[in-house]
């Protein structure tokens, strides 16, 4: 044996077998925590400036939500039959409570319009104004129109509604024939038929400046502006946007009267659920 060194070994020294301090996070060293086979993994707890960005974050969403529902948009739902076949009983709708407000600076934002003929909308009931009605314009300022049959004659011409229905129903010329100078309905208020005297000429009625008629698609089962009158334009809240939600309805709303006709605000969809929802329905835009 000589005393010539041999072929280098990788033999593992002391060092190497010693335990290497970890943080909670598994990064770089900062106290000794010695894993071994069966121990968890230390839980890693979130830090005070994540906790409030979460909190940031969901006071965000509600602010943001608040403003939609309060300016923007909010939901009704349908409980009566008069805006059939366009707005079922049972549908919940969002309003887009903005398009129709006036102008201002946001118009090229917020894309404001005037209302007009055909366009359905949502506003408070003249006479009440914490009733909330929903309809579509046959009238705006300016035209003359008159009902013959149940049709609509604007400016001496039959207008084109493939909307309205008429469903079988009793005679009745005041609401067929209007304007009528014969107060034959129980239902017409008596305020409206004073004033409408003054905006009757030559068997036309005249719609004047800022002022609306409406009526409900389902012609020989809505209480309308041939009832209780013409609607300001400062009552008009929105249009229908979409219906988010529908469900069956097995019957006509038992309310009789007007209120059958108001929509009520919807806090809680789930309210609806007595029965079937309508699948189809759901995101419908209205028209």
């Amino acid at each position: 044996m000589t005393g010539e060194p041999g072929p280098s070994v990788d033999t593992p020294s002391f060092e190497q077998h010693k335990p290497v301090p970890i943080d909670a996070t598994g990064g770089a060293a900062i106290g000794l925590a010695l894993l071994t086979p069966g121990t968890p993994a230390p839980v890693r707890t979130p830090h005070h400036h994540e906790v409030l960005i979460l909190m940031q974050t969901t006071f965000t969403f509600l602010v943001s939500a608040l403003f939609v529902l309060t300016f923007i948009a909010q939901p009704y739902r349908i409980p009566s039959g008069s805006m059939e076949n366009t707005l079922l009983i049972g549908d919940f709708l969002l309003v887009n409570k903005v398009i129709f407000a006036n102008p201002g600076p946001w118009k090229p934002l917020l894309g404001y319009e005037a209302v007009k003929r055909d366009d359905i909308v949502v506003f408070h009931y003249p006479t009440d104004a914490s009733l909330y009605l929903v309809k579509r314009v046959i009238g705006v300022p300016g035209d003359e129109l008159h009902l013959h049959h149940g049709l609509v004659y604007t400016d001496g011409r039959l207008q084109n509604e493939p909307y309205a229905i008429y469903i079988p129903s009793y005679v009745n010329a005041f609401r067929d024939e209007f304007p009528t100078s014969t107060y034959t309905d129980p239902a017409v208020s008596s305020r409206w038929w004073t004033q409408m005297q003054q905006e009757v000429h030559h068997g036309q009625l005249e719609i004047p400046t800022g002022k609306y008629f409406v009526l409900g698609d389902n012609r020989n089962d809505s209480l309308d502006s041939r009832y209780w009158g013409l609607v300001p334009h400062q009552n008009i809240v929105g249009e229908p946007l979409l219906v988010y939600f529908s469900v069956v309805t097995a019957s006509r709303s038992e309310i009789t009267g007007l209120t059958s006709d108001r929509l009520a605000h919807e806090h809680s969809w789930w309210n609806g659920l007595a029965g079937a929802a309508r699948w189809s329905r759901v995101f419908h835009v209205v028209r």
